[in-house]
């Protein structure tokens, strides 16, 4: 009897630990970093696959540890009711049922799933080629419960689908890239980019766009010699070409194919045609995604399109660097004129120029201004106000104050913004015009 109880004892043992496996593996293989398995396993981690694999089917997965689990628990649990009953009579299913919660709760629920949580990449690693074993052992019992409960759930009208629709997986993403938290500012130049690169297929070109105004062009029948000069002189290597009006685009010249040209005939500039190096424009329309737009570049290997509205007409143009501004923020160079717009006063207002962008904005104080109804600055208050302001008035919306400091024509060309107003005062998006007059 005494050896009965004793193998008995170590065979409850061995089930908890069983049974704390198989709890622990469960938290360690929903918990782990998917990203570090897939990176661990691109680099040839063995048993980052391993991982990967069997998080591939969690169905398999997950059916296979809770039959193992409820195995070795249900089993313990009876070992333990048959010894105790043998030494108290009736009264030991009551000393089983206390002591079997209690041992399953802390050893085999609590602890390891507790460490699996502080522990998961590397837990997962490590439970990874025993735990397929025993999802390969109870592979058909969990096939055949699966089976059972989608037919109980259809029987319920509920059906399951696989994945998730793309909204979700990008908001997915779009949290996880929240979750991490820090004060350095290299950090959060990163987590900007990261937040730039999801909204490319929400912003259009339109938005990003050089208005035609801002577009340096070049008449085509002009002397080559002047030609030359202003390409020279301009700070741009693609110039458009054209004809008649500014708006009649003909062609974009590259300076490098100028410059060939140039050297092929030395001396002799007046026999060169301009017009017959240029490269035939692309137009796109303005309502164009960037997203589509950069991949469009990439397949066309160009870097230079011409934005036109629905009518045909044109509205400006948007370059490869355009797009790379709108992830990393603004580039330049030497050759580049600055023309930022943004000048940050000391009382903590900022002046800027009506054309500039409300995602610019957005992104250079972390304001959330939206940008849904108009491109740039000049354009919100146009939207919000309903009319052509003067310099001196005064709006406010969205926890801002909008004085207008000057007008060229219709169009605002300076304002200044004071963030952070009172929110009593702020738009509210009910269908009327809530923007305040002062």
């Amino acid at each position: 009897m005494d050896q009965f109880l004793i193998m008995t004892l170590w065979g409850i043992l061995v089930l908890l630990i069983l049974s704390a496996f198989f709890s622990g593996s469960e938290t360690a293989l929903t918990a782990v970093s998917r990203p570090l398995l897939h990176q661990l396993e691109r680099n040839g981690h063995t048993r980052a696959r391993m991982v990967n694999e069997l998080s591939a089917d969690k169905g398999r997965l997950i059916g296979a540890i809770l039959i193992g689990n409820n195995l070795v628990n249900i089993l313990a649990s009876v070992l333990a009711t048959g010894i105790l009953i043998e030494l108290f009579g009736t009264a030991g299913i009551a000393y089983a049922t206390i002591a079997m919660t209690v041992l399953v709760v802390v050893f085999a629920e609590v602890l390891p799933k507790t460490y699996a949580l502080t522990h998961a990449d590397r837990m997962a690693l490590a439970v990874a080629p025993i735990l397929r074993i025993f999802v390969v052992l109870f592979s058909p019992f969990s096939r055949a419960t699966q089976v059972i409960v989608g037919l109980i759930l259809r029987i319920f009208g509920i059906t399951l689908s696989n994945g998730q629709p793309q909204a979700f997986v990008e908001e997915e993403l779009r949290g996880a890239i929240e979750l991490h938290k820090g004060d350095d500012v290299l950090f959060r130049d990163e987590k900007s980019m990261l937040h730039s690169i999801l909204d490319l297929d929400d912003v259009e070109v339109g938005e990003v766009m050089i208005h035609r105004s801002a577009v340096a062009a070049i008449d085509a029948d002009l002397p080559t010699p002047e030609i030359m000069h202003q390409v020279v002189e301009s700070p741009f290597t693609r110039i458009p070409l054209w004809r008649d009006k500014p708006e009649n685009i003909i062609g974009v010249l590259h300076a490098k194919a100028l410059l060939r040209e140039i050297e092929k005939h030395p001396g002799n500039l007046e026999t060169l045609k301009v017009a017959d190096l240029a490269t035939v424009p692309w137009f796109i329309p303005e309502s164009t995604d960037l997203l589509s737009q950069l991949r469009a570049f990439r397949k066309r290997r160009e870097h230079f399109a011409l934005v036109v509205d629905e009518y045909g007409d044109l509205m400006g143009i948007v370059t490869l660097e355009d797009i790379l501004e709108e992830i990393v923020g603004d580039i330049s160079d030497e050759h580049d004129v600055r023309h930022k717009g943004i000048r940050p006063q000391p009382d903590g207002d900022i002046i800027v120029d009506g054309d500039v962008t409300i995602r610019d904005l957005n992104r250079e104080f972390d304001w959330q201004l939206p940008d849904e109804d108009a491109a740039t600055i000049a354009g919100l208050v146009l939207h919000e106000s309903r009319l052509i302001p003067d310099a001196g008035q005064i709006f406010m919306f969205f926890g801002y104050r909008f004085e207008i400091l000057a007008r060229s024509g219709n169009r605002i060309s300076a304002l200044r913004i004071t963030p952070n107003m009172d929110q009593s005062d702020q738009y509210s998006d009910t269908g009327d015009n809530q923007a305040s007059q002062i």
